[in-house]
């Protein structure tokens, strides 16, 4: 059924998130609650057709599972929206630490002093040519060469010195993914980098102050973050997920793929137990009838799913090491996403990873159902949490940029305006 755009309208104080993954598809609807928590008054999620590792392969597909999993959360809801903010977990995301000095002349810094320093034109220049600019993020100062200032606004300095994340993407994905949503009539109103989006779902505030990193293990991607003193410091992405663990299942055991997935979430394990070799699972064999099943014991499945769940973290590993980022997440990770459901990945991911691990899952909302309260959902509500940040910064900065008036008749016309 096609979306009709003419009744296309955001409820009033409404925030649409739509998490466009591998291997599903999210819509949470959400407004902000009387206790000031955000509360989810729609939800449609669907099996993802026409994406492999985060992109767009056949766009057709991808546009009628957007347009059936925004449909059910409308229905919901109750309400029609007209724009969504989007997940990116494939189109190559990459961050960069920007180090840089702005002349300040021994005047006091207010915000026309840093508007310079986010200028597009320049940092452009700073990443690849087919990279799209995702996010730029503020993450330390100094002054006159003082590090460690949250805040330089309102204080005097000769020099500021700025530290930015920028994050990117690559842009031919993007233009794909805003093309799939448009052709359901709606409009993508913000970008955010998947990895993120998860952080912000999953990790508490001592985790992100004291140095963490949130790995989403999707169906084709497996996203990293890192934050440390209150914000994201480096984010990346891996083009393998959980959709590879269950196709070697499917080629190591002659099975449909469907019944690969099965045999993954109600036996698999990352961990052998003293029971594996005893317990017996049937396996219907591709092309064969159903009567007509093999058995194979546990132990087999479990030596097909570990290899490549240490493949994926110990590509994890690798790329903390090589960027250095290891050492600034501390001692933390917090595993999310779907595939970070199988039985014994934490203590796996402990293993290797050297680290404290748990499980991660979305925190701080009201009314998000018990079914899509996992960590497979965790992407969808950090980009709830990423708008309504967002809409917090742009209202203190509005705030900041009102003049308040000094004269007797600026007091008057101000009394007039607030009393009328």
């Amino acid at each position: 059924m096609k979306r009709n755009s003419k009744q296309n309208g955001s409820g009033r104080g409404l925030i649409t998130a739509l998490d466009v993954g591998s291997t599903k598809i999210a819509c949470f609807i959400a407004r902000m609650a009387a206790s000031g928590e955000p509360e989810i008054v729609g939800i449609g999620h669907q099996l993802a057709a026409g994406m492999r590792s985060g992109n767009i392969v056949d766009l057709e597909a991808v546009e009628s599972s957007i347009r059936t999993a925004v449909e059910a959360a409308e229905q919901m809801a109750g309400e029609n929206v007209k724009d969504v903010a989007a997940c990116i977990s494939g189109a190559s995301p990459s961050s960069k630490l920007i180090s840089f000095d702005v002349s300040i002349a021994g005047h006091e810094i207010g915000d026309a002093d840093l508007r310079p320093a986010l200028d597009p034109a320049w940092l452009k220049t700073r990443v690849e040519e087919d990279q799209q600019i995702i996010h730029t993020i503020p993450v330390a100062f100094s002054i006159d060469g003082n590090r460690g200032v949250r805040d330089p606004r309102g204080m005097f300095a000769e020099k500021l010195g700025v530290n930015m994340v920028v994050m990117s993407a690559a842009s031919g994905p993007l233009r794909n993914l805003e093309t799939a949503v448009s052709r359901c009539h709606l409009a993508v109103a913000d970008h955010v980098i998947a990895s993120y989006a998860s952080g912000l779902a999953c990790l508490v505030d001592d985790e992100t102050d004291l140095g963490a990193t949130c790995i989403d293990m999707g169906g084709g991607t497996t996203t990293v973050s890192v934050f440390f003193d209150g914000e994201i410091v480096h984010a990346e992405s891996i083009p393998v997920g959980g959709g590879h663990v269950t196709n070697d299942i499917a080629r190591g055991l002659s099975t449909p793929v469907a019944f690969a997935e099965r045999m993954k979430t109600l036996y698999g394990s990352c961990v052998a137990s003293p029971s594996d070799d005893t317990e017996s699972i049937s396996v219907p064999l591709v092309g064969e009838d159903e009567n007509e099943a093999a058995h194979v014991p546990r132990s087999m499945l479990v030596g097909i799913i570990r290899p490549r769940v240490e493949e994926i973290l110990e590509l994890v590993r690798e790329r903390l090491e090589t960027t250095g980022f290891d050492k600034v997440a501390g001692r933390r990770v917090v595993l999310t996403g779907g595939a970070s459901q199988l039985t014994g990945i934490r203590e796996l991911a402990a293993e290797m990873l050297d680290k404290n691990v748990r499980i991660g899952r979305p925190t701080g909302f009201k009314g998000l159902a018990e079914a899509t309260n996992g960590p497979a959902f965790s992407a969808a509500a950090g980009l709830i949490k990423f708008i309504i940040n967002s809409q917090s910064e742009t209202a203190h900065a509005a705030l900041r940029a009102m003049e308040v008036p000094t004269s007797r008749f600026g007091r008057f016309g101000m009394w007039i305006r607030e009393n009328m």
